[in-house]
């Protein structure tokens, strides 16, 4: 739908790295440059550990907190676990789900994935849900079969209004750390492909609304010229979100993508 103005979302996912002191550093540092910040939603998903002392650092600043993974049980004997309940008390408003490196290392599937986006809905968290294919699966012309599969799966059962408070982020497996990153063209036909999936579980007017991140290898070199696509709603980034300095420079090209679409 024409008309529909996206607020694009620019994710820093820190993965296993910063210790509690260098992740306040590096927040202390982010929130200078992004401080004029009204126009993108900006936020940081640091390590477990790191997320209360990050929570304080960034109040009263435009930053939000997320964390990189939940569990679907809000308490109980399962040892190593965090809850929903617990991310909340820590801070959190985000919480990434479903991260290939979930599924690659540690057996996160579709189902499972479900069970936490739900988990995260009840308590006042949303959801980023990834999907995205591997490199053999793009190759063998299953890019399509493999997104509907990861996006049908992840929101499963969830009503509109249940979907209105997730973002999807589209995060190509074969362009990971690996310095590759999908063409602009190649972003903007899945994410096309995602949005239109979401048309057909729901309607066009709820499917215009959701946010679609694009997550693999986005760097400032890069990054204009895959928000300015379409159905690009932002960035899931990983290595560039551990230098303040890079990650706020893709702000500063998300905000500029999105003074363009209004033009």
């Amino acid at each position: 739908m024409e008309g529909i103005m996206r607020i694009p979302i620019i994710a820093g996912n820190w993965k296993l790295n910063k210790t509690i002191s260098e992740a306040v550093a590096l927040t202390t540092a982010l929130k200078a440059l992004v401080a004029d910040n009204t126009s993108v939603e900006v936020i940081v998903a640091p390590p477990f550990t790191a997320l209360s002392a990050v929570s304080d650092a960034i109040a009263s600043s435009n930053i939000r907190l997320a964390a990189q993974d939940v569990y679907s049980e809000d308490s109980g004997a399962f040892t190593g676990e965090v809850s929903a309940p617990m991310l909340k008390d820590a801070g959190c408003d985000y919480v990434i789900i479903g991260h290939s490196e979930r599924r690659q290392y540690f057996g996160e599937t579709n189902d499972s994935v479900n069970q936490k986006v739900k988990a995260a809905l009840a308590h006042d968290l949303k959801p980023i849900i990834c999907v995205g294919e591997q490199l053999e699966e793009r190759e063998a012309g299953q890019t399509e079969t493999v997104i509907k599969s990861h996006v049908t799966g992840g929101i499963a059962g969830l009503s509109a209004a249940d979907l209105s408070s997730c973002v999807l982020a589209y995060e190509p497996v074969w362009a990971i750390g690996t310095g590759k990153t999908a063409t602009p063209d190649q972003a903007q036909e899945v994410h096309n492909f995602i949005r239109g999936l979401l048309t057909e579980a729901y309607s066009a007017e709820v499917a215009s609304q959701i946010c679609i991140q694009y997550g693999g290898s986005v760097k400032p070199e890069n990054a204009a010229e895959l928000m300015v696509q379409p159905d690009v709603d932002g960035a899931l980034v990983g290595g560039a979100s551990l230098e303040a300095e890079s990650f706020a420079k893709i702000v500063e090209m998300a905000v500029s993508s999105q003074l363009r679409g209004w033009l």
